[in-house]
C-alpha cells in the first residue's frame, strides 16, 4: 500500500508502430540466423544437398513446359492475340470464354446451344444434357438414384435450382390495352378472380394463368405461365400487402402512365409463347389504335428457385438488404456499426413476415453477397468496409437515373470481379494488422469496367407446397446469378437438376411442365426426344434381353373407345352386342370435330381433348352435358353444397340406370389432374393406364390380401399396337380369358412414384365424365356410411400384367385453380 502523500506514477505505453520495416526487422535477427546456420551446417556436414532417393520428383522432371503454357496464357491480349488464340488448346479458350461476365447475353457453344451462368459449376458435379436450346443439368451422375436424400434435404434442409433457362416476355403500354392483350391469351383472365386481381394489377402480388393462341378458333394451350406487374407508382407498398383493394385500384384508376408487365414463360415454349403475345399485341394496336410493345427479354434476367423447410433462414443469411431503399418502405432493421461489431447483422429482413402472403412480390436492393457474408469472423473489419464502400445512392444509378429491375433492359451494373474482391479483401486484412501499404492502394487502381457492389431482385414467395416447405423464386440480372448461386449454395443450399425437380414436383402435388402438360405442344416435342432416346437405349441390349415395346408417351385417343362401350353398356359393364367398329370410328370422328369447335382445347393430333385446371372451366364444361347431374364436384366459393353432405345422400343416383344413357357422349374429352394413392402395394410408373374397375374387383382387392387380378402376358405385350403411322392402338381382346380380365382405360399416368418418398403420390390425367360414372357406380352399391371422397381405380404399368388397387383424389375437389406448377 503507497504511502500518504505519495504520487501515483502513470506508465503511458509506447504506440506500436504503422509500418513495420523488414530490413531492420532481418537485422536484428542476424546472429540468431548465422548461429543456427552454423548448427544445420555440422549436422549435414557441409552438404545441403537432398539425397536422390529421397527426392519426390525424378530427374526427368522438367517445369519449362509449364511455365512456357502460363506464358501463353498471359500473353492474351497483348499484340499476338490472334496467332495464339489458333494455337491455345480448345479447354484454355472454352474456360477464358466462360469466364467472362457479360451484362446480358448466355455463353453460346459451336452449335448454337446456349449455357446458363453457372454451367461451369453444374457441368464438373452433373449430368448434363442438351435440351430446350441449352446445356442443362439433368441430374446428378449415376443412374438416376438418391431421391431419398433428395427429399431428405427438401423436409430437412435447403434445395436451390438455377431456373434462367425460363425467360420473361416484357409488355408495355397502357393499363386497358395490357388488360386487353392478357385477356384473350391468358386463361382464367387477370379479372377473373376479384380479390387477387387488385392486389396483382397493383404489382403486390403475382398470378399463375394458362397462357393460349389468341385469336383462333380453337386456342391451343401453350404453357403455364406466371405474369406480373410493375408496382403501381402510386400505390404505398403496406396498403397493398394489407389486402386494401379498394385504394389500389383507386390509385390504379387515376394513374395514366404506362404499365410494365412480365409473363414469365418455360424454354420449352418460348418462342411459341412469344409469338402469340406479339400477334396479340400487333392485333391491339390495330383495333385500339395504340402502341403496345413487346419485347423479350431472353437473356436478361435470371431466376433462382430456392425450396425446402429453411429456405427462409438460407436467404436471410445470404440477402442483406441495403439501408436506403428507392420508392419503397420495407420493415428493415438497422444497426450502427457498434451494433455490428458486437456480432449483429447490420441489415436484417424478415422473411418469414405474415405480411407477406403467398404470391408476394419483395423488392429489394441487396448487397453483393461475397462482401456482406453476416458471418461473425468478417464482422470485425465492418468498419473498414463501411469506409471502403462507395455511397449506396450511387450504386444503382446509370447515366444519372435510377435503376431498378424492371430496368434491366437499359442496363444494370454487373458485379465486381472476384480477383478484385480478393485483392481488397487482402488489403483489408494487412490494414489491420498495420501492414498496409497506401503506395499501392487497390481503391486507386482503375476499374475496367463500370461495375455495383448491390444489386435489385425480385423476392417471389409461394407457399403451395406443403405447409412446412417454403418456396421462393429470386429474380435477377443474369450478369449476377453467379456471384448469388456460389454463396447460396456454401452456405447449406442443396443443388439439384431437372430430374430433382420433377421429384420434388411428384412429392408436394404439382404438376412439372411438359410431362403433366399433353395439351402442349411443348409435350410432344418433349415425349417424341424421349421415344427416340427409349428406342436408342432398346438397341443397344441383345434381343433375348430386350424389352417388348410400349408407348413412350400415352396414346390418349384410346379413351374413346371407353366412351363407346359406356355409351351401349349400363353400370354393370356388360358389353351389349350392337356396337360395331364403324360406330367406334365415327363416334372418334365426332368427338374430335366437336374438339375443334370447342374452346380452350388444343386440336392437335396426339391429344384430341382439353384439361381442366380452373373450376370455373370444369363447372362449365360439366353444365353443357344434358343437364346430366355428374358425380363430380369442382371447389367453386358461391356452391353452397359440401361433398361431404352429398355423400350421406341414400340414393344419389338421379334418375335411375335408365337414363344414365343420356349423357352426350358427343363432346371432346375433359381430363381432369388426380393425385393417386396405392391402397396396399404396388410402384406407378409413368405413362401406366388407368382403368375403370368392376364392384367385383373392389369386394376381391379389399377384403383379401392374397387375390390379385392379372392379365395375360400375351395381352399384356399386344395391350397397344403400333401402326404402320407410328400411333398407337389399343387392342380390343377376343378370348374369353383376355375378356374377363380386360379393363377399360378412363386415363394416364403423368408422373409416377417417387420411389424415397415416404408418401408416395402419383400424378395422372383421368377423363371427368368416366371418372364421375366410376364414383356414382361404387357409391351406389355401398351404404352411405362407407363412401370415400376417393375413388377405387386400378393401375397397370405398361410391362406389368398386374392390375394395382388405388385411390384417385381430385385437385379441383380441394382447391379452385390447379394453375401452381415447377
Amino acid at each position: 500500500m503507497a504511502a500518504k502523500g505519495t504520487k501515483h506514477t502513470r506508465i503511458e505505453s509506447t504506440p506500436l508502430p504503422r509500418n513495420v520495416n523488414v530490413t531492420r526487422f532481418a537485422e536484428c535477427r542476424g546472429p540468431e540466423l548465422e548461429a543456427l546456420y552454423s548448427v544445420v551446417s555440422e549436422r549435414l556436414n557441409g552438404d545441403f544437398r537432398s539425397n536422390r532417393n529421397k527426392r519426390r520428383r525424378t530427374t526427368a522432371h522438367d517445369n519449362r513446359v509449364g511455365k512456357k503454357r502460363f506464358r501463353k496464357r498471359e500473353k492474351i491480349g497483348g499484340n499476338e492475340v490472334g496467332d495464339l488464340k489458333k494455337k491455345l488448346p480448345r479447354r484454355i479458350r472454352r474456360k477464358n470464354e466462360l469466364r467472362r461476365n457479360n451484362e446480358d447475353g448466355f455463353g453460346v457453344s459451336g452449335d448454337g446451344t446456349k449455357r446458363l451462368r453457372t454451367h461451369v459449376w453444374h457441368a464438373k458435379r452433373f449430368s448434363m444434357s442438351k435440351i430446350w436450346g441449352f446445356y442443362l443439368p439433368l441430374g446428378l451422375h449415376g443412374r438416376g438414384r438418391g431421391s431419398r436424400s433428395i427429399m431428405k434435404s427438401l423436409t430437412d434442409g435447403v434445395v436451390v435450382h438455377d431456373e434462367s433457362y425460363c425467360a420473361a416476355v416484357q409488355l408495355e403500354g397502357p393499363e386497358e390495352n395490357l388488360l386487353s392483350i392478357l385477356s384473350m391469351v391468358l386463361v382464367p383472365s387477370v379479372v377473373d378472380s376479384e380479390d387477387l386481381s387488385s392486389r396483382v394489377i397493383s404489382g403486390a402480388a403475382y398470378g399463375s394463368a394458362m397462357l393460349h393462341h389468341g385469336g383462333a378458333t380453337c386456342s391451343h394451350t401453350i404453357a403455364p405461365v406466371t405474369y406480373m406487374w410493375r408496382r403501381h407508382e402510386h400505390s404505398e407498398i403496406n396498403d397493398v400487402d394489407k389486402g386494401d383493394g379498394i385504394y389500389a385500384t383507386e390509385a390504379i384508376k387515376n394513374s395514366s402512365a404506362l404499365r410494365l408487365v412480365w409473363i414469365w414463360i418455360h424454354a420449352a415454349a418460348l418462342r411459341e409463347g412469344f409469338d402469340a403475345l406479339e400477334c396479340a399485341s400487333q392485333r391491339e394496336n390495330e383495333k385500339a389504335g395504340t402502341h403496345v410493345k413487346c419485347v423479350s427479354l431472353e437473356g436478361q434476367l435470371g431466376k433462382v428457385e430456392v425450396m425446402g423447410s429453411k429456405a427462409s433462414q438460407l436467404l436471410q443469411k445470404i440477402l442483406h438488404p441495403v439501408k436506403s431503399f428507392p420508392q419503397t418502405n420495407m420493415d428493415i432493421k438497422e444497426c450502427s456499426v457498434d451494433e455490428t461489431q458486437d456480432g449483429a447483422q447490420p441489415n436484417i429482413f424478415d422473411f418469414e413476415s405474415e405480411n407477406y402472403t403467398a404470391s408476394s412480390i419483395i423488392s429489394l436492393v441487396i448487397n453483393d453477397p461475397r462482401i456482406s457474408t453476416g458471418k461473425a469472423e468478417d464482422q470485425t473489419s465492418a468498419g473498414i468496409q463501411e469506409s471502403i464502400l462507395e455511397p449506396v445512392s450511387s450504386l444503382y444509378l446509370r447515366n444519372g437515373e435510377s435503376r431498378d429491375l424492371w430496368q434491366a433492359s437499359s442496363g444494370i451494373y454487373p458485379p465486381v470481379e472476384e480477383s478484385f474482391l480478393c485483392r481488397e479483401k487482402h488489403q483489408q486484412r494487412m490494414a489491420f494488422f498495420c501492414l498496409n501499404d497506401k503506395s499501392a492502394s487497390i481503391l486507386n487502381e482503375p476499374a475496367k469496367e463500370q461495375c455495383s457492389r448491390v444489386c435489385p431482385v425480385l423476392l417471389l414467395k409461394n407457399n403451395h407446397l406443403k405447409s412446412s416447405i417454403a418456396r421462393w423464386s429470386i429474380i435477377l440480372p443474369i450478369s449476377w446469378v453467379k456471384t448469388f448461386w456460389i454463396p447460396l449454395v456454401s452456405s447449406g443450399g442443396r443443388a439439384i437438376g431437372l430430374r430433382e425437380k420433377h421429384w420434388i414436383a411428384c412429392e408436394v402435388g404439382l404438376p412439372y411442365f411438359p410431362s403433366d402438360f399433353p395439351d402442349c405442344n411443348a409435350y410432344s416435342c418433349f415425349m417424341e426426344t424421349e421415344a427416340v432416346a427409349s428406342v436408342r437405349d432398346a438397341e443397344l441390349r441383345p434381343p433375348s434381353v430386350r424389352p417388348f415395346s410400349v408407348p413412350t408417351s400415352p396414346p390418349w385417343e384410346v379413351v374413346h373407345y371407353t366412351y363407346s362401350k359406356k355409351k351401349v353398356i349400363g353400370l354393370d359393364n356388360q358389353i351389349l352386342p350392337n356396337i360395331t367398329s364403324k360406330d367406334i370410328n365415327s363416334l372418334v370422328a365426332n368427338s374430335l370435330e366437336d374438339c375443334h369447335r370447342a374452346p380452350c382445347c388444343n386440336n392437335g393430333v396426339s391429344f384430341g381433348g382439353l384439361v381442366s385446371r380452373s373450376s370455373c372451366l370444369l363447372a362449365r364444361f360439366l353444365s353443357g352435358i344434358n343437364n346430366c347431374q355428374l358425380r363430380i364436384f369442382p371447389s367453386i366459393p358461391e356452391r353452397k353444397s359440401c361433398i361431404s353432405e352429398i355423400m350421406k345422400e341414400k340414393d344419389i343416383s338421379n334418375q335411375g340406370l335408365e337414363d344414365a344413357c343420356l349423357v352426350n357422349y358427343d363432346h371432346p374429352l375433359c381430363f381432369v389432374r388426380i393425385l393417386l394413392h396405392v391402397y396396399k402395394d404396388g410402384v406407378f410408373e409413368d405413362g401406366a393406364v388407368v382403368c375403370a374397375p368392376h364392384l367385383s374387383d373392389l369386394l376381391f382387392m379389399t377384403s383379401s390380401n392374397k387375390f390379385e387380378l392379372q392379365i395375360p402376358d400375351t395381352l399384356a405385350r399386344s395391350y397397344f399396337v403400333q401402326q404402320a403411322s407410328g400411333k398407337w392402338d389399343l387392342q380390343e381382346p377376343r378370348d374369353p380369358a383376355g375378356m374377363e380380365s380386360h379393363r377399360w382405360p378412363i386415363g394416364f399416368v403423368t408422373t409416377g412414384f417417387v420411389h424415397g418418398s415416404k408418401k408416395p403420390v402419383a400424378g395422372a390425367l383421368c377423363e371427368a365424365v368416366l371418372l364421375a360414372r366410376v364414383r356414382e357406380e361404387q357409391w351406389n352399391a355401398v351404404p352411405a356410411k362407407r363412401r370415400k371422397q376417393e375413388i377405387y381405380v386400378l393401375v397397370r404399368n405398361l410391362r406389368s400384367t398386374a392390375y394395382r388397387l388405388a385411390l384417385a383424389e381430385i385437385v379441383l375437389e380441394r382447391q379452385e385453380q390447379d394453375l401452381e406448377h415447377m
